[in-house]
């Protein structure tokens, strides 16, 4: 009798406590419902990132043609004015320079570093970790050995060492910062590679007498580039925090650059007396960070949710549960 119980239960069927009535809520029901809820909160993250990024990205692709005053104009006598001051939006610097203007303008310096950044290291990353995955052997032992040396390596310090030996000019910066994501975009792609290359379609590949190459470049690739470019996206926000942390000690874009990291720099003295000088820059850069990562977090998430069609329907009730409905 316990064992016809258990079968019971297992199999669906009413219970006393619920009333002699089956659960009108069905795994796939439930199944379903988490995944709306996912996808609600993957547009939520996907709309909030994209109006934090658009609110610091637009207005720095058009800083040269708002009107504004020079990013290096001087007036001594609108020294330190505060935000909301005549004609000052972030009010003025030490030197009377117009604070919004050289925000902007610096932001083109420090996005155009990150973004070049991040995509030399996705190439370098995508092409070492696929080689690294697919044909294994010498190639991964190489790849593998590079990624354990270089994260054993202090990331600062590393890159203060190479700018201090190469000077800090905005091609130097851009490679050294580069270099020093590409591991993160590697290791992700050898584990989707080391995936894909079980599969079914790599080896009708080879059977038709595709060479490794090939396969790897015409099928394999292409299959893990997506999962991969959104690590280079949320890369970005670290490219930018390692540009403007280099550019605050001093060994980033020399003048007559702005970056957001030396006009922080600069305003560190008058914190006390004058915060706008820190605190706006430092927002800005919080803003674009933020917005750039939940871009990512949302693409991700859904990617997720999009393995379950939005038009799954709810299984058919049987022929008891709608006649217990009917009681």
């Amino acid at each position: 009798m316990t064992t016809a119980l258990r079968s019971a239960a297992s199999s669906g069927a009413p219970s006393a406590g619920s009333g002699g009535r089956p659960s009108a809520v069905t795994a796939r029901d439930l199944a379903r419902a988490t995944a709306t809820r996912q996808r609600r909160g993957a547009r939520f993250k996907l709309w909030a990132g994209t109006v934090c990024t658009a609110l610091v990205v637009l207005p720095v692709a058009l800083a040269r043609v708002l009107p504004l005053p020079g990013a290096d104009a001087q007036d001594l006598s609108e020294r330190r004015l505060p935000p909301l001051s005549d004609g000052h939006l972030f009010g003025t610097d030490q030197l009377g320079r117009d604070l919004l203007s050289r925000v902007l303008h610096g932001g083109q310096v420090s996005l155009t570093v990150g973004i070049l950044a991040v995509l030399v290291s996705g190439v370098i990353g995508i092409a070492a970790g696929a080689a690294a995955g697919f044909f294994g052997g010498w190639a991964d032992t190489v790849v593998s050995r590079l990624l354990e040396a270089q994260l054993a390596l202090p990331l600062l310090m590393m890159l203060l060492l190479v700018v201090a030996l190469f000077g800090p000019s905005v091609t130097v910066i851009t490679c050294v910062i580069a270099v020093a994501q590409w591991p993160e975009v590697a290791r992700l792609t050898r584990s989707l590679v080391l995936v894909e290359r079980e599969k079914p379609y790599v080896a009708a590949a080879r059977v038709l007498g595709l060479r490794g190459w090939s396969v790897l470049g015409r099928h394999v690739i292409p299959n893990v580039v997506r999962p991969a470019s959104l690590v280079v996206l949320l890369l970005l926000a670290q490219a930018v925090l390692l540009e403007s942390a280099l550019s605050f000690l001093g060994a980033g874009p020399q003048r007559p650059f702005a970056t957001w990291g030396r006009i922080i720099s600069d305003g560190q003295d008058y914190i006390t007396t004058s915060w706008w000088l820190v605190t706006l820059p430092g927002l800005v850069i919080a803003l674009l960070v933020v917005g750039v990562n939940l871009i990512g977090d949302g693409l991700r998430d859904r990617t997720r949710t999009a393995r379950l069609p939005r038009g799954v329907r709810a299984p058919r009730t049987s022929r008891g549960a709608r006649a217990g409905k009917g009681v």
